[in-house]
């Protein structure tokens, strides 16, 4: 499978496998080395954004919304032509519909093109913050891959 990182094109890049060069294990520390404490600023973030909750899902409360933020995460990777092998890519089917998708890819493809009215539009049921938090996920991933992409470089 071929697929490019650039703006959803999926041609002309072989597939970029996590196992092989992940932020954890490489990424991390090759930044540190680069640029000092860059690394350290780049985790928290990603951390903090990743695991952010309300334990709110629009009305719903007291709900359990890791596996929403892992399979946007997990998705957006996908976009970008990241994989991870021990994540099954059904769950990514099963709690993003395809209209959410489409507006996770156009939001990490063509951000200069995503209006008021796509936010908007989005997930209706999801109170704005959430709106936000759903969007920071979605910059906060596809910034990670295309450092990785960087780094490995």
């Amino acid at each position: 499978l071929n697929r490019s990182s650039d703006r959803g094109d999926f041609t002309g890049v072989s597939t970029f496998r996590i196992q092989d060069f992940s932020w954890e294990d490489q990424g991390y520390s090759l930044a540190n080395r680069l640029f000092p404490d860059i690394g350290q600023f780049l985790d928290d973030k990603f951390k903090l954004i990743v695991n952010l909750t309300y334990r709110t899902f629009g009305k719903n409360e007291e709900v359990d919304t890791t596996m929403f933020r892992r399979a946007i995460w997990n998705y957006i990777h996908c976009i970008k032509g990241m994989f991870h092998d021990d994540y099954s890519y059904e769950e990514v089917n099963k709690m993003l519909h395809r209209d959410f998708k489409k507006y996770i890819r156009n939001v990490t493809c063509f951000p200069e093109r995503t209006t008021i009215d796509d936010f908007n539009a989005f997930l209706s049921g999801l109170h704005y913050s959430e709106k936000v938090h759903v969007n920071l996920l979605v910059l906060e991933a596809r910034l990670q891959s295309e450092l990785l992409y960087a780094l490995r470089a």
